[in-house]
């Protein structure tokens, strides 16, 4: 690589936990991040997802240990936190990437759906900035991603409860980026489009809906998770020391379609 450009954009040697990282887009950062170089904390509540994770960072050369976190529990982002240093000695990126959805009509949620989708989302996030943030703040520098998301606002019909807490996971981004503009500590939000799961594919994308957000996204088509990595390494890397507060929309143009 060109030498100016690996010093700009290098993320050798640093540290980054991420929460969710089992999962379909945070496994993808995960992976990218320990290909740049990154040791990698992988954490999930799902033991399983974070090990497999775990093996193909390592079978690709990189570094990395997983980490079972249920973000309900502050406590637990603590003991997160505690691994990574007592192991890499450092935690210089964050990215809080646990969540959940459903696509209950809104008449029909339950409160104890509602409770869980906004504790996962909203409140993980919440703790995991807490935790880390403090760490960070005493260390003088750090960065912070959260994950916004196209239903942050306006809002997405179908994920009622998903798009209040990604609309808080925003406005906590900002509030935090304000308040730590002077210590060193960035936080910043990606606002993904449609990246599609399995599970989305099943409970979200009828052949109506998914003909509705093709023809609102320019590109027309679905995003791939690979195409979130630049974004990610970039934010998290010293070319984006000015970068904080934002909210970093990597959509397919979604976001600015009208008519």
């Amino acid at each position: 690589m060109n030498t100016y450009v690996s010093k700009l954009f290098g993320l050798e040697g640093k540290v980054a936990v991420l929460t969710g990282a089992g999962g379909y887009l945070i496994g993808e950062f995960s992976r990218a991040f320990a290909k740049a170089g990154v040791s990698v904390v992988v954490a999930d509540l799902r033991q399983d997802d974070t090990e497999k994770v775990v093996e193909q960072i390592k079978s690709d050369g990189g570094t990395a240990i997983p980490h079972v976190l249920d973000v309900h529990e502050k406590s637990q982002f603590k003991c997160t936190l505690d691994a990574a240093v007592d192991t890499y000695g450092q935690v210089d990126v964050l990215v809080n990437g646990a969540g959940i959805n459903a696509p209950t009509p809104f008449l029909d949620i339950p409160a104890e759906e509602w409770d869980e989708v906004l504790t996962v989302q909203l409140r993980g996030t919440m703790f995991g900035c807490q935790v880390f943030g403090e760490y960070m703040l005493e260390r003088g520098a750090g960065s912070i991603l959260n994950i916004s998301s196209a239903s942050a606002g306006p809002p997405l019909s179908k994920a009622f409860t998903y798009s209040v807490a990604k609309a808080g996971i925003k406005n906590l981004t900002q509030n935090l980026a304000r308040e730590w503009g002077e210590s060193g500590v960035r936080v910043n939000a990606l606002r993904p489009g449609f990246f599609p799961t399995d599970w989305s594919k099943k409970n979200f994308l009828s052949k109506e809906r998914t003909d509705a957000i093709l023809g609102h996204t320019p590109m027309n088509r679905f995003g791939h998770p690979a195409e979130l990595v630049g974004a990610v390494l970039w934010v998290n890397s010293d070319a984006a020391g000015f970068v904080t507060g934002s909210e970093i929309a990597v959509d397919g143009g979604f976001s600015c379609m009208t008519i």
